[in-house]
């Protein structure tokens, strides 16, 4: 069976603050470090569950934040950008299970650092008129490669929103949010308990129920993306984008013909919009 792990950080237990998020302080050091931690107790849960290859997927900002010194050394680790399926790069090697650890609710709702892809630019990413997060918008291109998504872990917020979307999938709370930067967290160390055991269920029943250990790619159906932006401004620069037609004043529309070329796309405005930051 194999399995791609994809790991952010704003849902690792501990995590509340930006800061925390950002690389060039001591924070986010520590930080990273549960981060790797969290990546390894699934990578560990995995193997023990069955799994004969597993990629890890740095999935948040830069891509340069797990510390590969530290990862179990029978994964292999997918860093860097840009790259083009983001942060489920690791399905082209062909994984039927994907796990999505230390991810976060979608913008502009309670969860702890809510935001989807970039909280500088979007506001809300909806396909085909059903509003997601970042783990709906990744899931449904993982899920057109043929890789079912798992395991999840994150918040509570993160949890009741992202529960429907992924009807069987197996959630592990980090954290209750209490705010956008405050809450109450589980210890690390617990939280990496739950997620090694739950790794392990979970890879160990779609073994035992005989699922194909190598994903099969589905058939893409087109997609329909509308956009709210955080300002007019980042509306008239991404419409220099020839494909995208304007609503009003920060709403875009675009269509693609895949959940893959909706991510790539988001991935490219998301890039535009650091001029004008």
């Amino acid at each position: 069976m194999k399995v791609l792990i994809s790991t952010d950080i704003e849902g690792i237990a501990g995590v509340f603050h930006a800061e925390q998020t950002r690389a060039g302080n001591g924070e986010y050091e520590a930080a990273r470090r549960w981060m790797t931690l969290e990546a390894n107790a699934a990578i560990e849960g995995a193997f023990v569950g069955g799994a004969t290859d597993v990629w890890v997927n740095d999935s948040h900002g830069g891509f340069r934040n797990l510390l590969p010194d530290l990862l179990d050394p029978r994964a292999q680790v997918v860093l860097g950008k840009p790259r083009t399926l983001g942060m489920m790069a690791g399905l082209e090697y062909g994984a039927a299970l994907v796990f999505m650890i230390g991810y976060h609710a979608k913008a502009q709702t309670r969860g702890i650092l809510a935001h989807t892809i970039n909280s500088f630019a979007f506001a809300r990413v909806a396909f085909n008129g059903i509003e997601l997060g970042e783990a709906g918008l990744y899931g449904a291109l993982a899920e057109e490669y043929g890789a079912r998504v798992a395991l999840l872990s994150g918040d509570d917020a993160f949890a009741e929103e992202t529960a429907p979307r992924f009807p069987g999938a197996r959630f592990v709370v980090t954290k209750t949010a209490t705010g956008q930067a405050s809450g109450v967290t589980q210890s690390p160390a617990r939280v990496r308990e739950a997620l090694q055991a739950a790794a392990r269920d979970v890879v160990r029943q779609h073994v035992e129920a005989g699922h194909a250990p190598v994903a099969t790619r589905a058939e893409p159906r087109p997609v329909d993306c509308e956009l709210r932006v955080q300002t007019s401004g980042l509306a008239d620069l991404f419409c220099q984008w020839p494909t995208l037609t304007r609503v009003d004043g920060v709403t875009l529309r675009f269509s693609a013909a895949s959940a893959e070329h909706a991510v790539r796309m988001l991935n490219c405005l998301s890039a535009m919009s650091f001029m004008l930051r």
